[in-house]
């Protein structure tokens, strides 16, 4: 079974900074893409940040220059560095991978839980 677990969520001021995983465990033979969405209460679902498993990497406009993506492949983990948080970055992160479970490789779509993330004074 496939899981995909968000940790580094909380509550940060202003300003602060706050770096979530995503770690991908189970039986998992090649991971394409990985990202970040949000979903802040009564707003649309948002995509964060994307980076391919050649570590390409594109964000929405409104994170660019304060967040970061990366992903450890050895570790089947990506990561969102966040800096210079903002109040309205608060929202539920949630993270995706395209993977294959099997073998011959065949992709599907995975989904974290979510972790939450709160910027308030």
């Amino acid at each position: 079974q496939v899981q995909l677990a968000e940790s580094g969520g909380g509550l940060v001021q202003p300003g602060g900074s706050l770096r979530l995983s995503c770690a991908a465990s189970g039986r998992i033979f090649s991971i394409h893409d990985m990202l970040w969405y949000r979903q802040a209460p009564g707003k649309e679902r948002e995509l964060v940040a994307q980076i391919t498993s050649g570590g390409r990497t594109t964000y929405a406009e409104s994170v660019k220059g304060r967040f970061t993506i990366s992903r450890d492949n050895a570790k089947k983990t990506v990561y969102l560095q966040m800096n210079s948080l903002k109040p309205e970055d608060t929202a539920v992160y949630s993270c995706y991978a395209y993977l294959s479970a099997t073998w011959p490789l065949n992709y599907s779509d995975y989904w974290g839980q979510g972790t939450q993330v709160t910027v308030s004074s």
